[in-house]
């Protein structure tokens, strides 16, 4: 089962625009208590901070407890036999200052990284009339956070149809799963996918920092990875049409799934998983209007993966939301988008 209830979801994540948007698949208005979690425009910084970021990271020892005598005892264990309780010095707990959780055990060389200064107010800078605050949240009882920005207005492409939305996700983590990331990202609107905004160049649309003592915030880094917004749109129209323009038969569609989904050749439950995996796509990209809108096009072939993956790909220990914006976050939806393409490429030159 997930950390993430819907409890968790309604008080512990922000989502706005909704006017334009709509309200997100976990809204419950009885699971928020006196405040809504959906704001009708842009999220206000201050809310930000107050609701999600109003405790810090902190750094405490690691003890540990040691066989002992009468003479050497600190105290007396659970089963009540004596030992000395001793500090580990190479090894430190990150918790939460509020409640006092602690998410991991690192060497003493980690370093958490607030998320007011690195997530909030590195963002804050930029802001202006174009960006807004669009998210944010916590997941894994706070071990993982993050903060998007977007232009307010959804935008449409006239030569394919497609409806979109640039964004900037800012996101980090305290329990070792992420780095301190600024990447770019689109959310596709017709299926609330998040999708590359330049597929040849995916592997450059992300600024990192790791946990390190020595690591600092660098704000030049951080405002070039927000100020690509408009890049980011102009790249994305571009790959959409691209990809539209790309010719895509039934028989390259097909070998397509063979490359991308190849069938086991032994009878038994891998084969049938695989069979079945192979029909969602391919309802996907004949019937499902998230993707057959662009069918017989490379666009078609990259919409029905994504959405497959975002809506359909089975999940275990967590709720599709929470692995979706998990994947967000970390990019495997970048990689994904990245490896559809290469495999159709190679498919299409055969």
């Amino acid at each position: 089962m997930s950390v993430e209830t819907l409890t968790w979801l309604n008080t512990n994540t922000l989502i706005g625009m909704t006017d334009e948007r709509g309200e997100s698949w976990h809204y419950r208005a009885e699971e928020q208590g006196e405040r809504s979690n959906h704001y009708p425009g842009a999220i206000p910084v201050g809310d930000v901070a107050d609701r999600l970021f109003h405790w810090d990271a902190i750094k405490i020892p690691v003890l540990a407890e040691f066989p002992a005598d009468v003479d050497t005892m600190t105290r007396l264990d659970d089963l009540g036999y004596p030992v000395e309780v001793k500090r580990l010095p190479a090894l430190v707990a990150v918790a939460r200052s509020d409640n006092r959780h602690v998410f991991k055990v690192f060497s003493d060389g980690y370093e958490p990284h607030q998320y007011r200064e690195w997530l909030l107010g590195a963002v804050s800078n930029v802001l202006g009339d174009t960006l807004v605050v669009t998210s944010a949240g916590l997941l894994r009882k706070g071990g993982q956070a993050w903060v998007e920005v977007s232009v307010p207005e959804t935008m449409h492409d006239s030569r394919t149809g497609f409806a979109y939305r640039p964004n900037v996700l800012a996101a980090t983590s305290l329990d070792g799963s992420l780095a301190t990331t600024y990447g770019r990202t689109v959310t596709a609107t017709v299926c609330d996918n998040t999708m590359s905004a330049a597929l040849a160049e995916s592997i450059d649309q992300r600024v990192k920092f790791r946990h390190s003592r020595n690591s600092t915030l660098q704000s030049a880094k951080v405002r070039e990875a927000l100020n690509l917004l408009e890049v980011t749109s102009d790249e994305f129209t571009e790959t959409l049409h691209r990809l539209s323009a790309m010719t895509v038969t039934d028989r390259q569609w097909f070998a397509f799934l063979d490359a991308w989904h190849p069938l086991p050749v032994e009878e038994g439950r891998s084969r049938t998983t695989s069979m079945r995996i192979r029909d969602e796509l391919v309802d996907m990209y004949r019937s499902d209007v998230r993707a057959n809108t662009w069918r017989g096009t490379g666009l078609g072939v990259v919409q029905a993966v994504n959405t497959w993956a975002h809506h359909k790909q089975a999940v275990k220990g967590a709720t599709r939301s929470e692995r979706n914006q998990e994947g967000a976050i970390s990019g495997r939806f970048e990689k994904l988008d990245s490896s559809v393409l290469t495999t159709l490429n190679r498919v299409l030159a055969a």
